[in-house]
């Protein structure tokens, strides 16, 4: 078999392979003949109709199917005796001037993957949060669990933030009235940001049955396009004010959040231990992603084409996946709009391969085992929750590529200069 490679600019290779037209049609035929034993056709009975029938009803779509298989494998054999590695899929175009050869010819033409070459990591620095739990970040965390089932009793005072107001309103831009601009009996907490910043405010200080008129600005980027930009004038009725009540942190709380005999330190026990997971992945995601940044800084590397196509084909499929879901309009996507994250995945993707195969940073059982019981601790049932992983192997697959990331980051931690910086719990979070 003829099957001469040709270098083409970057990463593009070429292959000539031949394909015997006596062996091809011979394929074709025997095909076209155990097709003709069940085939079912107008006017004859299954299996009864001729040959040449078939050929002209099926013979196309059969000879397409041997092409196609002959191409592959053929390609497949050249691939393997030139020891190239594949990126992406072949494009198969026939050269010209083929009419009535003994070999038809075809061209295919791909991309191989790049050599990735990797900088000295030692001047890169990487700063490691180290948080230490606190009685105080406990009880903010009881606070917030304490909110969420709160009630509200009627408040003989002016309403203040965390106040549940329910009021009548009117709305009106340039003197007239505007969809979504006039409600009754709205309520809303105030200090939550389900109403504008300015109309909270407006509402602040007011009591049952005071009533108020107050211009605002509605935001640039307002989702209501129409009104984006633009003042508006209300006049607000307020009916009631109430305020919150938390309820105390005792038994009857405990049990509502799992403890089954009500035991309070066991609930802040298992607070902590929450709060001590959730700090644990946060300092792992920020390693990563200095760990990354620093990688795609230090690696040197041409980027297969292909594989960016693809990548941004499935990102383009799976946002449109999420936003039917969620029961969003689709909106026409483009692929520009997936691009540069696509080149980025596939530089990543590329560079952490070639570090887990040059220094066999292969993802162990026992590490799989660990983090599949890590992400269960979560649920109420995890040992449910870990056979549940190990049901499937796409499960699986994503556990193990979540290793291999970890232990990519512990290589370059101990390449690069680490500097620990001790952290508050609300700074490692965010909220500080």
């Amino acid at each position: 078999m003829q099957a001469n490679l040709e270098v083409l600019e970057g990463l593009v290779r070429r292959l000539d392979i031949s394909v015997p037209m006596n062996q091809f049609e011979t394929e074709v035929q025997s095909r076209l003949k155990r097709l003709a034993r069940n085939v079912k056709m107008d006017g004859f009975r299954p299996g009864k109709a001729p040959l040449s029938a078939v050929a002209r009803q099926h013979g196309p779509g059969v000879r397409q199917e041997v092409l196609g298989e002959t191409l592959q494998m053929r390609f497949g054999e050249a691939v393997q005796a030139h020891q190239l590695k594949i990126a992406g899929y072949p494009r198969f175009e026939p050269k010209a001037g083929q009419a009535d050869a003994a070999e038809m010819t075809f061209s295919a033409s791909f991309e191989v993957y790049p050599d990735v070459r990797i900088d000295d990591l030692s001047s890169g620095k990487i700063s490691r949060p180290v948080v230490n739990l606190t009685d105080a970040d406990v009880a903010k965390t009881l606070e917030v669990l304490q909110k969420q089932r709160r009630t509200f009793e009627p408040a003989d005072r002016a309403a203040i933030e965390g106040d549940l107001v329910r009021f009548d309103y009117q709305g009106t831009v340039d003197g007239a009235a505007f969809e979504g601009g006039k409600g009754e009996d709205f309520a809303a907490v105030i200090g939550e940001g389900r109403l504008l910043k300015d109309f909270e405010q407006s509402l602040t200080g007011l009591k049952a049955g005071d009533s108020k008129g107050f211009d605002l600005t509605f935001p640039a980027e307002y989702a209501a396009r129409e009104l984006a930009g633009k003042q508006a004038h209300f006049e607000v009725q307020v009916k009631d004010v109430q305020a919150p009540v938390l309820p105390p942190v005792d038994a009857e709380f405990a049990k509502a959040l799992g403890v089954e005999d009500g035991d309070v330190e066991k609930l802040k026990a298992e607070v902590k231990s929450n709060l001590e997971r959730e700090a644990k992945r946060r300092v792992q995601t920020k390693l990563k992603e200095q760990a990354m940044e620093l990688l795609l800084r230090k690696s040197t590397l041409d980027l297969p084409q292909s594989l960016v196509a693809m990548e941004t084909e499935r990102l383009m499929k799976m946002t449109e996946a999420d936003m039917q879901s969620r029961g969003v309009q689709t909106m026409k996507l483009s692929a520009d709009m997936f691009t540069g994250q696509a080149e980025r995945r596939v530089r990543l993707g590329l560079i952490l391969a070639e570090i887990v195969q040059a220094h066999k940073l292969v993802a162990q059982p026992e590490q799989i085992r660990s983090l599949i019981q890590e992400q269960a601790q979560s649920y109420e049932e995890p040992e449910q929750v870990v056979q549940w992983y190990y049901q499937s192997p796409e499960r699986m697959q994503e556990i193990e590529s979540l290793a291999l990331e970890e232990n990519v980051v512990a290589w370059v931690e101990g390449q690069a200069q680490v500097e620990d910086m001790t952290t508050s719990f609300e700074e490692l979070m965010g909220r500080a």
